[in-house]
């Protein structure tokens, strides 16, 4: 049964021949003429003046013609490629598809947003998205807290790959993996929305009731007592896929962290307590609890939830350190709650690298220093290091793919300006010449990468060049 995978990888390698093969050629020659691939005025999904405008101010600041290029078509991607706006019971709706597929991914869609809400405030337009998306994600989390993706129709049936998943499927959902970190994303983007704008009109009752269930689905996946609701099988011949043990993934003994049966890259989780997406949960529920006690002045839910973010932060910190030759400590990915743990680290965020980007910890945190430095070496079996670039893939696409968002996370959690500079290096070169961001592409050879339209990764890197261009403008001038 063909799965998201296979269908993304024939879309992939039928656009990348394509691209690929005309594009490398010419940037060869030094001949190039770097012409916006943004869609014309009229077909694209949205337009901000503030975004414009940022887009127009950062682009002039870049001497590289093609980095100015990249930044150009890939900073305002999500908002002309990929958001339908609408209305729903009366009120602002937003959908938001991840790019190649016709779905909405609660991780991506939130993630794809976060570079514009800076702008928000003085952009009534970009306030109608955000309260559209908030408002479009908490009705998602009502269909189904335990799913990843849905679909814009609240009646159609799965996505292709899923349809015959073993699992309680409901209509409107697209797939339905559990993952900790699909219901941290909307937190995380209404908590920043509301501190850029202070906005509070999206949080209603029905946003109060998802998040109810956010709370709720978090203290049934501690597994206390039992295994709780949710089970997931898949006929595929990809391990990661599916989950065993009748679809309630490996055992493991209950110490009060979260259990993530799949990762942020929709993979299965070899043990199902992630720290990373742990770590994401504590500094969420935290936030919902701030949101909760000064919008709504409901302090027993505030409570709850600082409660819960308390309890799994002290699980996390008991039970998810390793420690190197001379007993220092550094984070586990993946543990059991028996003693066992894995070292790596994917690519997708919440990943290991990633912890200071979400906020979970400061980039000096020694802890985390340390776990960095394990993460961007050979220490982590899905560190590659090429002819290309070097930086962390995962299982998703296999050995010697590199994913580009691995290099923004590196470059964004760096205190050193020469890894930043060699960040942007790198991702100036290994674009084959598309002048966007993949989802992954090989450590020797640009030319064969993975998804063409990815709208999180060109998202990811407009954020990284507005951060330099705010931080290091000098590394951008030349």
């Amino acid at each position: 049964m063909p799965t998201r995978r296979d269908f993304l990888k024939l879309l992939g390698a039928a656009t990348a021949t394509g691209m690929a093969g005309v594009a490398l050629p010419a940037l060869a020659q030094k001949s190039v003429s770097y012409t916006s691939h943004r869609p014309p005025l009229n077909k694209r999904k949205f337009v901000s003046q503030a975004v414009e405008h940022e887009l127009a101010r950062v682009k002039a600041a870049i001497g590289d013609p093609k980095l100015a290029w990249m930044f150009e078509n890939c900073y305002p991607n999500t908002l002309d490629t990929t958001v339908e706006l609408g209305t729903l019971d009366g009120k602002a709706d937003t959908f938001v598809i991840t790019g190649d597929i016709d779905a909405m991914w609660l991780r991506d869609s939130s993630a794809q947003v976060v570079p514009y809400i800076p702008l928000a405030k003085g952009d009534t337009s970009l306030q109608r998205l955000f309260r559209g998306l908030i408002r479009r994600q908490a009705r998602c989390i009502r269909i189904d807290p335990y799913a990843n993706a849905f679909l814009p129709d609240p009646h159609a049936p799965p996505l292709s790959w899923a349809r015959h998943d073993d699992t309680d499927m409901k209509p409107g959902v697209g797939e339905r993996k559990w993952e900790v970190d699909s219901l941290c994303y909307p937190i995380r983007v209404a908590h920043s929305y509301w501190q850029a704008t202070g906005d509070t009109e999206p949080f209603d009752d029905d946003w109060r009731e998802a998040m109810h269930l956010v709370l709720k689905t978090f203290r049934e996946q501690q597994r206390k007592h039992d295994h709780g609701p949710y089970h997931f099988q898949r006929t595929s011949p990809i391990p990661t896929e599916t989950l065993m043990l009748g679809g309630y993934g490996n055992p493991t003994h209950p110490n009060g962290m979260i259990h993530s049966m799949f990762r942020p890259s929709d993979d299965a989780c070899v043990y199902p307590l992630s720290v990373p997406s742990n770590l994401f949960a504590v500094h969420v529920l935290r936030q919902l609890a701030r949101m909760s006690r000064t919008i709504h002045h409901d302090a027993a839910f505030a409570s709850d939830c600082e409660a819960l973010a308390n309890e799994v932060e002290q699980a996390v910190q008991k039970d998810g350190h390793m420690h190197d030759a001379d007993g220092q400590a550094f984070w586990a990915y993946e543990i059991d709650g028996f003693g066992n743990q894995i070292f790596m680290d994917d690519t997708n965020v919440p990943s290991l690298l990633a912890l200071p980007y979400l906020g979970c910890c400061e980039r000096n945190d020694a802890v985390y220093q340390r776990t960095r430095d394990h993460a961007w070496s050979f220490r982590n079996p899905y560190f590659f290091r090429g002819k290309a670039a070097e930086g962390i893939g995962g299982p998703h696409e296999g050995l010697r793919m590199i994913w580009p968002m691995s290099i923004m996370i590196y470059a964004q959690t760096s205190n050193s300006v020469a890894e930043i500079r060699q960040c942007l290096t790198w991702l100036r070169n290994t674009d084959a010449g598309t002048g966007f961001m993949h989802e992954s592409f090989d450590q020797d050879d640009p030319s064969h990468f993975t998804r063409s339209w990815f709208a999180w990764a060109n998202s990811l890197f407009g954020e990284l060049i507005v951060d330099v261009q705010r931080n290091h403008p000098e590394l951008l001038r030349a």
